[in-house]
């Protein structure tokens, strides 16, 4: 059955809505998400100010906070097939935990190329050390 007929004749609008439905559990439920959503607001603040390029920045931001959303998804999914310790599920949640923190540590580098030198340009001129 295809998701149209399965969604029925608001198959757009209903996707939609289970997809802010997953957003507001992963805002209610993943303190992590929370987390890195803050991060990632400050981070744009940063280049806001800074006049740093955005896009490298929002780019990063979106693949962390999309691959935190499918970690807390294949933990649940895990936990449901799985309740039981089992080191094979142990494992898929090990490696999709581990996909977001290897986005992460991409992202924070980025960051710091990124805003790293607008940030450190305004700081001095702001500070008196520079032009």
């Amino acid at each position: 059955m295809s998701d149209e007929r399965r969604l029925g004749g608001r198959g757009l609008a209903r996707a939609f809505g289970f997809a802010y439905q997953g957003l507001h559990t992963a805002w209610s439920t993943q303190r992590n998400f929370r987390i890195e959503v803050a991060i990632g607001a400050v981070a744009g603040l940063l280049c806001w100010w800074s006049g740093a390029p955005y896009t490298p920045v929002l780019v990063m931001t979106g693949l962390v906070l999309g691959l935190e959303l499918i970690n807390s998804a294949v933990e649940a999914l895990v936990d449901l097939v799985e309740p039981n310790v089992n080191p094979t599920a142990a494992a898929a949640k090990d490696l999709a935990a581990a996909a977001v923190l290897v986005a992460a540590g991409v992202a924070l580098l980025v960051g710091v190329l990124v805003i790293g030198p607008p940030l450190v340009y305004k700081l001095s001129g702001l500070l008196g050390g520079g032009a």
